[in-house]
């Protein structure tokens, strides 16, 4: 057997290979923590809190924010309330019915609207008092709303 006289170059050993190694074990450590703070922010709880800021959201003036148009279930969700303490929780449940039969955009909103005004109700009546004038509006989200405020 002859070996070869010739010096063989040793390809892949230079500074390509060292940065491609680094990357390897860097990268997927970034990647999992980028996936857990994301992860971290998402409301699992189904409780809306109100939206969450971020850095970017501080410089956002006030004037702006005024000036954007109020989605339609936030304006419906602030008649509801004024009803609710005005009249009462049934009123707010029949034209909650209504707005829905209305307008079947809403539906998707109305659980998270019918829980708003069962958390309010308790507020105001009671919980005894608030549970009497639950209706199968939206399921039993009213009747969750007086449960999840009484706890």
């Amino acid at each position: 057997m002859k070996h070869s006289t010739t010096p063989q170059t040793r390809r892949g050993r230079g500074p390509a290979r060292r940065i491609g190694r680094s990357l390897a074990l860097v990268l997927p450590v970034v990647l999992v923590l980028s996936g857990t703070l994301a992860v971290t922010r998402v409301n699992w709880s189904g409780n809306h809190t109100g939206p969450v800021l971020t850095a970017a959201d501080t410089t956002v003036s006030e004037r702006s924010a005024k000036a954007a148009p109020r989605a339609p279930k936030d304006v419906l969700r602030e008649q509801l309330l004024t009803e609710l303490q005005k009249e009462n929780p049934g009123v707010a449940l029949t034209h909650l019915q209504q707005a829905v039969d209305e307008h079947p955009s809403l539906a998707r909103h109305c659980t998270s609207l019918a829980r708003a005004l069962g958390r309010a109700a308790v507020r105001i009546y009671g919980p005894k008092e608030a549970q009497s004038f639950a209706r199968p509006v939206c399921d039993t989200a009213y009747a969750s709303g007086v449960a999840a405020a009484h706890r």
